[in-house]
């Protein structure tokens, strides 16, 4: 099966690279020049969208911000000659799941499409007390609340919950929550986890994440 890419790229001769080259990769793929045609061609045929950050009608991060905003949940990955850790902590948080400064190899671009493709194809349904995960929606149901979270948020609720209240390793959810290879710090991982527990507390949930000091996480 040919997954269908998203190419959001405002320079036409890089665009045009990374289309022939993503198809020579058995990728389909839909060219986007700037945020508004983004939005506009992401639709649920869309695998995953390559984005760049800096596209001449918005920032890339305020468009996948948009993109979330309209219930795209496919993988994101940016691109951005920008390698400060500021920048690629500020794309997690606008929803993006992996981050690819320039320059770049082609083939490792092609790499972590598919890892992030094969990773949001085989999201597990969960539950865990109160909380039922919907893999469609990327949202957690408290009792008939549902709360929406980003793909990565969700990501990180699933391992925890399919842990079934024992402890994750940090490393383990560090696996479950982004691409192999990609750079993120311990303090990423503690804004996504601080994050999750506000969500919960405010939905009224029954379950917290707890820490095991030096060891890892839990939902209990």
């Amino acid at each position: 099966m040919r997954h269908k890419i998203l190419v959001v790229e405002d320079d036409h001769a890089l665009r045009d690279v990374l289309l022939r080259g993503l198809r020579d990769e058995d990728f389909d793929t839909v060219p986007a020049p700037d945020g508004a045609s983004a939005l506009r061609l992401a639709g649920d045929d869309i695998a995953a969208a390559v984005l760049d950050v800096g596209l001449p009608d918005a920032d890339g991060r305020d468009v996948c911000q948009a993109l979330r905003a309209n219930g795209f949940l496919s993988p994101v990955i940016f691109l951005t000659a920008h390698h400060r850790l500021t920048d690629r902590l500020s794309g997690f948080s606008a929803g993006g799941d992996d981050y690819l400064p320039k320059p770049f190899h082609l083939a490792e671009l092609a790499a972590r499409l598919r890892a992030a493709v094969k990773r949001a194809a085989t999201l597990p349904a969960a539950t865990a007390g109160d909380l039922l995960l919907d893999a469609v929606r990327h949202s957690v149901n408290v009792r008939g609340t549902q709360v929406d979270l980003t793909p990565t948020e969700f990501r990180l609720l699933a391992a925890l919950m399919t842990g079934a209240g024992g402890v994750v390793r940090r490393r383990e959810l560090l696996r479950a929550g982004w691409p192999e290879g990609a750079q993120v710090s311990d303090n990423t991982l503690d804004q996504y986890l601080t994050r999750l527990r506000r969500k919960l507390r405010e939905a009224d949930s029954d379950l917290t994440i707890t820490t095991a000091r030096g060891i890892g996480h839990r939902l209990s």
